[in-house]
């Protein structure tokens, strides 16, 4: 374990009093959410990738476009007090999720959102898009396996926030 990750944990284990609370799953997602900050858990989610063996490639700034853009456009409702998304792939997973169906390219990136809204300042959430299976047996396992990696990511993360 890089000595980063032990040093983080480490400091967060003298805090950590609960974890997540348990999912919401419906047909197109997936939500988590924990008390904790936002920074806390944006870190643990980014670890938890990295401990995959992944690589984030991109990280978007969604609270922070939407309350630059609002005001231009007219909307004054702050949508969340703080909001982005961590988009990866893993070579693997998604090797295996595109052999089985050339056409599943359009699940890669994965993406994870954490975010804040102002009704609930103290919870974070955590999300993600749930694959949808389809097309043959082969397609359909390499697109749950894509499901099980995103959420084995993480409750790997939250088992640590609090």
């Amino acid at each position: 374990m890089p000595i980063r990750l032990v040093a983080l944990f480490t400091l967060l284990l003298a805090g950590c009093a609960h974890a997540a609370d348990v999912p919401v799953r419906n047909d197109h997602r997936v939500t988590y959410k924990v008390k904790a900050t936002f920074q806390e858990v944006k870190s643990l989610v980014s670890e938890s990738i990295k401990g995959q063996g992944l690589v984030i490639n991109n990280i978007s700034h969604i609270g922070n476009m939407l309350s630059r853009t609002g005001k231009d456009l007219g909307f004054s409702k702050q949508v969340y007090e703080e909001a982005e998304a961590l988009e990866f792939c893993s070579a693997t997973v998604s090797r295996a999720m595109m052999e089985a169906d050339a056409h599943n390219i359009i699940f890669c990136p994965y993406i994870i959102a954490i975010y804040v809204i102002p009704s609930e300042p103290k919870t974070v959430y955590v999300s993600y898009r749930r694959p949808i299976p389809v097309g043959d047996e082969t397609s359909r396992k390499s697109l749950q396996a894509v499901e099980k990696l995103l959420d084995k990511i993480i409750t790997g993360a939250l088992e640590w926030a609090g």
